[in-house]
């Protein structure tokens, strides 16, 4: 197996950011700074980033709902980390990220190929997120013209953002549905339009839903819930 290969698998990193992991010298095998490229059998003791890699023995997959105040990292010194609220079955990583001051739906898992797949923008997935609005600067309440610009996409910096699904729900909420994930998309999205987020919640990742799951609680998906999501993630959208 290559090494690249072996570090996706093992769900350290994409296979782009192992070949640069690689060649910075973040990267040994046995004891010996790696190059690339390089094959692996997967019986050497291979450290990446300072921590031992290894590959799953077995594959899990877990749902989470994220109260507001919980970091989506893996540090067991942030006392606001996920893994300091919850007990984890196995060691999962978090696939994307929630902002901290957001709530709502995380898949965790040991899948790196998944979770790469998830992570790329090649797959397109949909998401689905419940947002309330307050309005800056006197605007009116969210409507029509709102649900167009937002659904149309919106420039931020040097991006345009991909349309997306909108429906309002009242005068100052609404569902959204992306395809993509920049850093802090919906705030700004809505920051640009004259519109404050104050309370962001993700409901849906592809076939996934929060449906029925309390606050602050993790449940492993069943196995009709994987097949389905690896199903639909076998090729790019």
């Amino acid at each position: 197996m290559r090494l690249t290969q072996f570090l996706v698998h093992a769900g350290v990193c994409s296979r782009r950011a192992a070949i640069k992991m690689i060649a910075d010298g973040h990267v040994s095998i046995d004891g010996q700074v790696a190059v690339h490229p390089s094959t692996v059998t997967g019986d050497e003791e291979i450290i990446a980033g300072g921590e031992k890699a290894t590959l799953p023995t077995q594959c899990c997959y877990v749902i989470y709902n994220k109260p507001v105040g919980i970091d989506c990292n893996c540090v067991a010194d942030n006392p606001h980390s996920i893994i300091n609220h919850v007990t984890l079955p196995t060691r999962l990583f978090p696939v994307g990220r929630i902002d901290k001051d957001s709530h709502g739906l995380m898949l965790l898992t040991n899948d790196g190929v998944l979770c790469q797949r998830l992570l790329s923008p090649d797959y397109s997935h949909p998401k689905t997120y419940l947002v309330t609005v307050e309005p800056h600067y006197q605007q009116p309440d969210i409507g029509d013209d709102f649900q167009q610009k937002m659904s149309q996409g919106i420039q931020l910096d040097n991006v345009l953002t991909r349309p997306c699904k909108l429906t309002l729900l009242s005068k100052n909420r609404f569902k959204i549905t992306l395809t993509q994930g920049l850093n802090r998309q919906i705030r700004r999205m809505t920051r640009s339009l004259g519109y404050k987020v104050v309370d962001l919640q993700r409901v849906s990742i592809m076939n996934l839903s929060l449906q029925g799951l309390p606050l602050n609680q993790l449940r492993e998906l069943t196995n009709e819930e994987a097949h389905e999501l690896k199903t639909r993630l076998a090729s790019p959208q």
